[in-house]
């Protein structure tokens, strides 16, 4: 009976959640140099949907906010929604396998692995265009793929992916790729200013062909990661306990782990480095629902859609028409709860 009761509550919860997505995404296409109301967005939306889109009429709205709503705002708005739900998905991977509330997606120096991959290909001036992508993308996503190849293959031991060796190979590579990183910037300024903006990420460029890109990674990665929650439950009871338990501990963390590279590498070469979003979107969202992994992951996919549409918005709507990268928005909002997090956990060993 209390199960069911929670159950109902939880989905509760999720349709709710689901509603402020919806009404967020709409908002947010409003919101701009352009003004739309909301009825002209939302009908512009409708008008595109199956089935219901024949039934609204939009013959009195200009081409013109019709091509700013589809084609410019909301492949934007679908590109922060997916940043945010594989980031928030990774954090809350991460914080279980590490057993850190600390973990977020860029602990393992991906970030940094794409950071010094798209800095390579800005330097080399690469503005061209590979399968659809571009170049400085392809750079990124390889340069995360290849740290964590390395981080990986430093950590394990024979057969065993010892967690506390990963998080230590993570941090140190992170601070190499770093110091190169601010190699190449003394040795080509003129490139400092693209680099930097760069790595404090931005989504100005997204385009429904990113959108197309990146929704398989991050939604394949998400499901086959969520079938793992009960796995992910066990091992917070430490690894001993869930081996005997029958979980095959060191296989559930590598198949995370490539999964969470994937999706953070996808994430961080289309967008660049936003911080924050993976460390406490989770821990938010575990105050919200509990510790139970089947419960906290699609939780933490739909907050993380939402703080990253509202960290988006503000990017771009605060000082128009120039625009904030929007890792520093969610930068001004983690930091203080980073900060929260510390303070707290200082008070628990007192």
């Amino acid at each position: 009976m209390i199960f069911a009761n929670n159950k109902r509550h939880y989905a509760i919860l999720f349709i709710l959640l689901l509603i402020v997505l919806f009404f967020i995404t709409i908002l947010s296409s409003t919101l701009g140099i352009a003004n739309i109301t909301f009825i002209k967005t939302l009908k512009i939306l409708i008008c595109k949907m199956p089935f219901i889109g024949t039934l609204v009429d939009v013959t009195n709205i200009s081409n013109t906010h019709k091509l700013i709503i589809l084609n410019i705002r909301l492949p934007r708005i679908v590109i922060s929604s997916l940043i945010g739900a594989g980031l928030s998905i990774v954090g809350t991977s991460f914080q279980a396998i590490f057993k850190n509330p600390m973990a977020d997606p860029y602990v393992l120096g991906i970030s940094s692995g794409s950071a010094l991959g798209a800095s390579i290909a800005i330097v080399i001036g690469f503005q061209a265009s590979f399968l659809g992508s571009n170049i400085i993308t392809i750079f990124a996503f390889a340069g995360a793929m290849l740290t964590t190849f390395v981080v990986y293959n430093i950590a394990k031991v024979g057969t065993k992916l010892p967690t506390n060796t990963l998080l230590l190979s993570g941090v140190s590579v992170s601070f190499l790729l770093s110091s190169l990183i601010s190699l190449v910037m003394i040795f080509n300024r003129e490139q400092i200013d693209q680099i930097v903006f760069w790595t404090m990420g931005s989504i100005s460029s997204a385009n429904w062909k990113q959108v197309f890109t990146l929704t398989p990674f991050v939604f394949i990665g998400s499901i086959v990661i969520f079938l793992y929650a009960k796995d992910l439950n066990l091992m917070l009871t430490g690894d001993e306990t869930a081996t005997s338990l029958g979980i095959e501990v060191h296989k559930v963390k590598k198949i995370i782990l490539i999964l969470s590279s994937v999706i953070v590498a996808s994430c961080v070469s289309v967008s660049g480095v936003i911080g924050f979003v993976g460390l406490i979107i989770p821990h938010i969202i575990r105050i919200m629902v509990g510790p139970d992994h089947r419960v906290l992951i699609p939780f933490s996919a739909l907050g993380g859609s939402i703080f990253m549409i509202i960290s988006d918005t503000l990017a771009r709507t605060l000082i128009p028409p120039a625009e904030i990268p929007v890792g520093a928005i969610t930068s001004i909002f983690g930091a203080p709860f980073f900060i929260y997090l510390l303070i707290k956990n200082k008070k628990k060993v007192i």
